[in-house]
């Protein structure tokens, strides 16, 4: 156990039962490593792209071994996800979901290593500002993919209420946003950016941002 510690990030799986006929291709292409952004055009893509939301399987680092995370919500009117001029996401345009223990004290997250602890499941510090990200699996959604992935994100939240460094983590949470969509999962136990970076692998033909 003390071995899968060392490599650990900060699983459970659900049927598919996500549409996700229009958000993949039969061309593969996967994400570039090299994280880009664009800053807010000023004008959301709802109404006038096909697909104007987006969710984002996405890592960032941290004094420890990382954390693995989601965002979501609607891309601004030239397709890209809306960031600030400072590279912070837009906030009335974007929401993150993510498990991590219910404290910034250095102690829950120890003891996390040993058994589970209280969990929370929405955004921690870094993981809106793009120089804190390392890696990221961006797809673009209708609002039809949106709606049921929005309802899925937002139980699974209020039901996952303990994290644990191995045993269910935040790759193991994110694990179940992509097990709904259809997606491989990739192992929960890897590094995040590492994680990502598999998720990728294991998902070539997904159409990407």
């Amino acid at each position: 156990m003390l071995s899968a510690v060392v490599v650990s990030a900060c699983s459970a799986t659900q049927p598919a039962s996500y549409d996700n006929s229009l958000a993949f291709s039969n061309a593969a292409g996967g994400v570039e490593n090299a994280v880009r952004f664009t800053p807010y055009s000023g004008t959301s893509a709802v109404g006038l792209l096909e697909k104007p939301y987006f969710v984002s399987f996405r890592a960032r680092n941290a004094e420890s071994y990382g954390h693995s995370f989601v965002a979501f919500g609607e891309r601004d009117s030239n397709g890209n996800i809306p960031y600030d001029r400072s590279g912070v996401l837009i906030q009335s345009m974007t929401e993150i979901a993510g498990l991590h223990p219910a404290s910034t004290s250095d102690v829950p997250y120890s003891i996390g290593h040993v058994v589970p602890v209280p969990s929370e499941t929405g955004p921690s510090d870094g993981d809106t500002e793009i120089a804190y990200l390392q890696n990221e699996l961006t797809i673009a959604l209708s609002p039809g993919e949106y709606r049921k992935l929005y309802s899925f994100i937002k139980d699974l939240q209020s039901s996952r209420p303990l994290w644990h460094a191995v045993a269910y983590n935040c790759s193991s949470f994110t694990n179940e946003i992509a097990s709904y969509m259809g997606l491989d999962t990739a192992n929960h136990i890897l590094f995040p950016t590492n994680y990502i970076e598999a998720l990728k692998k294991k998902n070539p033909n997904a159409r990407t941002l």
